[in-house]
């Protein structure tokens, strides 16, 4: 073999390798982990306070709660009770208490991402106008407070629904209608509700 040869063989090998390794370092490795996706809340427990925007003394908390999750022990449900002919604010507290002794509060994490959640109201009987107080920086609603209004006296359902990443600019969904939401549930519960004379 003669020196040109030589000279020719390794300089082969030298950018072989650097092949080698330029190719290896572009590809994913196995071991290397995924980006954490935007997971989805664990809430196992909803507060709702409300107060009577005329009578200061007419102030209650009702509680939602489903410590073990879907398919173990129903949940538990308060009853809220209300002054008919009223106006009121109302508060919302979201919790994950999955882990005895540790209390998540998922109502500060819906606060520091409030353009990817939303919260829905429906209702059965004399409660209405259900209108949004807090928003994201877009301008576009988000629901922990609220205000609405009760009617005549009677039985009725406050239905409380929380969207993950809905499209808030859709027809409808700034006014509080979740027809055209889209996104994923992380809450959808129901209060029974006694309006009293």
């Amino acid at each position: 073999m003669n020196m040109k040869t030589k000279k020719s063989t390794w300089v082969f090998v030298v950018f072989a390798m650097i092949a080698v390794l330029i190719l290896d370092g572009c590809k994913k490795k196995k071991d290397d982990p995924e980006p954490a996706p935007n997971e989805e809340e664990l809430i196992t427990t909803v507060k709702l306070k409300v107060k009577n925007t005329l009578l200061s003394s007419d102030s209650t908390e009702v509680v939602w709660k489903d410590i073990d999750g879907d398919g173990g022990n129903p949940p538990v449900i308060g009853t809220l009770t209300l002054k008919a002919n009223s106006f009121y604010s109302g508060y919302l507290t979201l919790l994950d208490e999955s882990h005895a002794g540790h209390t998540h509060n998922i109502t500060d994490e819906i606060n520091n991402e409030k353009e990817a959640h939303q919260f829905f109201y429906q209702s059965t009987g004399n409660l209405s106008n259900f209108t949004y107080v807090d928003f994201d920086a877009n301008g576009k609603p988000v629901g922990l407070r609220f205000s609405f209004q009760t009617g005549a006296a009677g039985s009725a359902t406050l239905r409380i629904v929380l969207r993950h990443q809905p499209n808030k600019s859709a027809t409808g969904v700034a006014s509080g209608d979740i027809t055209n939401a889209g996104g994923t549930t992380d809450v959808d519960i129901t209060f029974p509700v006694t309006i009293q004379p």
